[in-house]
This record gives structure tokens, sequence and C-alpha cells, in this order.
């Protein structure tokens, strides 16, 4: 019996805005898509988090047997400013601005995804497929959705009718939005719009003369608009209708709304049975911006080279402190959320390693397999990995009583104790061990911080040549000490 028939997995769909069993399309088979980058910049660490929890959704599938075929996309084209119908594409401006070709710009960031992605420990996808890649599928597509009458071509353009489209199905139904209700609140066209309504939306759009990437087509040369292509390439890989469909919050609507219209006029019935939205990262209790400097990169982090933190955490202690929060919450990072991450990340990683230390006895004083099946429940609500960690901490309590002879673990219990920690914490949170010189050095951190109060303590003392003797030997050891407002910091 495959360990997914044992287990009752409950996922929070977003259509119906509630918690349902998981019934795949095809037993033991699941069919996941998830909305990719945009490669015109370095990604964004809110967006790393929205890709983790779909790499953790993705392995938890894979441990618990089902075959899985994973897609997330490249958006490398169609991506126009402000998420809209008209300006500039993202790539074709960033081309312009560093006198690139596109495709250098695709290539660069492309690679700067990959890179993070593999320090942050992601499995890679099954399929990873790319917009330019699937343009005269893309073309199809809107040549069968004119044919239906969905659609409607204006000056080299193709435009979705809304209107026609809600007047059969519905749209609007994963956004809550009406209709009627945007079309009250949206101001009267301009004579120069060529849109029939505001709110229908490009499925190709004429390009411009400055317009670098440019294809042909029936209507003439132009790009796909940006909505198309994942209708287009989550469909050609996982089905007409398919279990999953994953993304941030922020693309609910209109992308994902979109979506669902430009399959449903082209298929007649609706393409996802389960839609799942990851929630927003926030720094220091605001909103990431790069124009207000309440912004950081990954590797600003994995580095410690910015004016935010006080000092370098390894991709793992991120990992881990984006996993203490449930997925569809907001997760505020700050430099306190990040240390206490790494306290609790070194303190699983020292149990771990203590386990071998453990002596055996011939009963045990707890129940290891309720213990288990409390992890499997928390990962069953809906991906629960706050609560997960909860019990993986109740299991490091159980290792360090044990070690110290207060508690019986026999070794059937240890063994599974071993395999089962090994299994949440590596196989399904995707948390790495600990590498020689990195989070080794996470004993390091508490032995200079008690330095550090020795000098804080010599300095309110008056002893001004004890507390110059430490900052000096740190300095000697390449310990940089940082005194601010905040207190005492340190740099390796």
């Amino acid at each position: 019996m495959a360990l997914y028939e044992e287990q009752n997995l409950r996922i929070y769909n977003s259509l119906s805005g509630k918690k349902e069993s998981f019934t795949p399309v095809h037993e033991g088979h699941v069919g996941m898509y998830v909305c990719g980058p945009t490669v015109y910049s370095k990604v964004h660490l809110g967006n790393c988090r929205t890709f983790m929890s779909f790499d953790m959704v993705y392995r938890y599938f894979l441990h618990l047997g089902y075959k899985v075929r994973y897609v997330r996309n490249i958006t490398d084209a169609g991506h126009l400013e402000d998420d809209a119908d008209e300006g500039e594409d993202k790539i074709s401006k960033k081309a312009r601005l560093e006198k690139i070709e596109p495709m250098e710009v695709v290539q660069r960031y492309t690679t700067d995804f990959h890179n993070i992605l593999r320090k942050f420990n992601f499995l890679p996808p099954s399929i990873e497929p790319t917009a330019t890649g699937h343009i005269v599928e893309q073309i199809e597509i809107i040549k069968a959705i004119l044919e239906k009458g969905y659609a409607y071509e204006k000056n080299g353009s193709v435009y979705f009718d809304v209107q026609k489209f809600d007047s059969d199905f519905e749209y609007g139904k994963l956004s809550g939005r009406r209709l009627e209700d945007m079309i009250a609140n949206t101001r009267e066209l301009t004579a120069q719009d060529e849109k029939n309504n505001p709110q229908d939306f490009a499925l190709w759009k004429r390009a411009e003369p400055r317009h670098i990437m440019r294809w042909p087509s029936p209507w003439g040369e132009g790009f796909p608009g940006w909505h198309l292509e994942c209708t287009v390439m989550s469909t050609k890989y996982l089905g007409e209708t398919f279990d999953i469909h994953g993304g941030g919050m922020d693309l609910k609507f209109p992308h994902h709304e979109c979506e669902i219209a430009q399959a449903e006029a082209r298929y007649g019935q609706s393409p996802v049975r389960y839609w799942m939205h990851a929630n927003m990262l926030t720094l220091n209790g605001r909103k990431m911006s790069k124009s207000t400097g309440n912004n950081l990169l990954p590797e600003e982090i994995f580095e410690g080279n910015n004016p935010i933190l006080s000092k370098a955490y390894s991709p793992s202690v991120v990992r881990f402190f984006m996993m203490q929060a449930h997925y569809t919450s907001i997760l505020d990072l700050s430099d306190d959320a990040l240390l206490a991450a790494e306290k609790g990340y070194i303190r699983l990683m020292d149990a771990l390693a203590l386990l071998d230390s453990i002596p055996i006895s011939e009963k045990s004083d707890v129940d290891l397999n309720a213990w288990k099946q409390r992890c499997y429940d928390a990962l069953n609500d809906d991906f629960n990995t706050p609560i997960l960690i909860a019990q993986l901490f109740e299991a490091v309590k159980w290792i360090h009583l044990a070690r110290e002879g207060r508690q019986n673990l026999s070794a059937d219990d240890k063994t599974n104790l071993e395999s089962s920690l090994n299994a949440f914490v590596f196989d399904i949170l995707g948390i790495q061990k600990p590498i020689a010189g990195t989070e080794a050095s996470g004993k390091v951190d508490g032995l200079v911080q008690l330095l550090i109060d020795m000098r804080n303590k010599a300095r309110a003392d008056k002893d001004y040549a004890t507390a110059d003797q430490i900052r000096d030997t740190l300095a000697e050891l390449g310990i940089q000490l940082k005194d601010g407002k905040e207190g005492t910091s340190y740099q390796l």
C-alpha cells in the first residue's frame, strides 16, 4: 500500500474558499503547475518564498509515493510593465537600457534564478518550459478562442471578450469579483483604446516599431499576452484538467483569473481542481520595495552585505525561517526573526547529531508511532509546516532526555525516530545538513556572543583595558565587532 493511501491530505482551495480532501485526476499521479519568474532581474526574496512553499509541497507528494509531474515556467516574453496590456515588455526594456540582446537578459537572470534556488536546496521541476518556446501553441489556442467567439481582433492585436465569456461561464469566480462591479468601477474608455471593454485583456499584441521581441502571426507581427502562456504550457504538459495550480497571492487577479477564462473558453471546462496561493513576505513590518530601500536580495542575506541585518545567514537558516510560517500567512523577515530561526536550526541539527549517542533501553517511554502520525497530521492539514516543526522540537526534547538517562528509547524506536526525522527535516522541509565552516560555526556564534557580553560588562565597569583586549583579540581572529544603537554585532 502506498503511503498516500494511508493519509488524508486536505488542501485549502482558493477557488472554493475551503479545505478539501485531495483526490487527484489520475490515481497515484499528481500534476502541478506553478507560475515561474519573469527573468528580467535578480530573483526577489518574496518570490523565493513562494517557490519554496511549492518545493515543499512537491517534496511531500513525492514522499507520499505519488508520481509527480511538476511544471514551473520561465516567462521570457510578453510580460509588460505594471502587468498591463500597454507599455514596454520588461525584458525588452532591460535589454534596451543595458544595450544587450533580450535573450542575454533572459540567460543572465535565468542562471541567477537557478543558482539561488540551488543554494536554497530546491528540487528541479519535472519540466521548465519557456514562453518563447511555445509561440506556435499560443497562436493555435488564440485561433481556437476566436473561432468560439470569445475573442476579437483589432488592428493586429487580439483581445479576450470578457463580457461574452461571462455570459456563458463566470468571470471572477477565483478572486470573488463580479464583472458588473468591475465595469461600474472602471473609467469610461478613451477614444484611443481599441478594446471593446476595459476588462478585456490581450491574447496577442501588435508589436510597435520599437518593440524588440516579435513573432509572425495570422494577425501580423507581435507577441503573446502574459496570461496566455501559462494556459498553454500548463494544459500542454498536464492536460485540459489537472490537479494543482500554484503561485503568489498577487497573481490571483488578474493573471490566474484570466488563465481560467482562457482555458474554459478553449476547452469548455475548468482547468484546475485545486488553486493554491502563497502569501507575501514583508521586511521589518513593511512591504519590500526597491524604491524605499526596504529590500533584500537572497545573496545579500547569505553574504551579510547589507545595512539591514547584523550578520550573514546561511540558506538553510533562511529556509528554516520560512518553513516556520504557514504558506498562506504573511511572513515578516527581520534580524531578530532570523537570529531566532538560526538558534532553532542549530538546536535541531545538534539534536540530530546526538542521536547516535543515545543509550538503548528495552522499552520506550514514548509512543513514537503516535508522534509520527501527528507530524503527518500537520502536513495533511494543508501542509502546516509550523505545526510540523513544533512536533520536531518535541522529538528534540526526547533526544536530550534520553541522552541524560531521564527517558527510555528502544532500539527500534531509535531507528524509527532517526529515519522519521531525516524524512521530515531533510526530505520534506528541504533543510540541508550543516556544512563544515558554515552552519557548524553556529556554536561560534554563541561563544562570540558570550565575549560580547563580557566586553559590555567590562565597559559598564569602566574596565576599558579588558574591553579593548576582547575587541582586539577577536579582530586578530578575523571577527569584527560593530557597535550600534541596538547593541554590538559582529561580522566574520
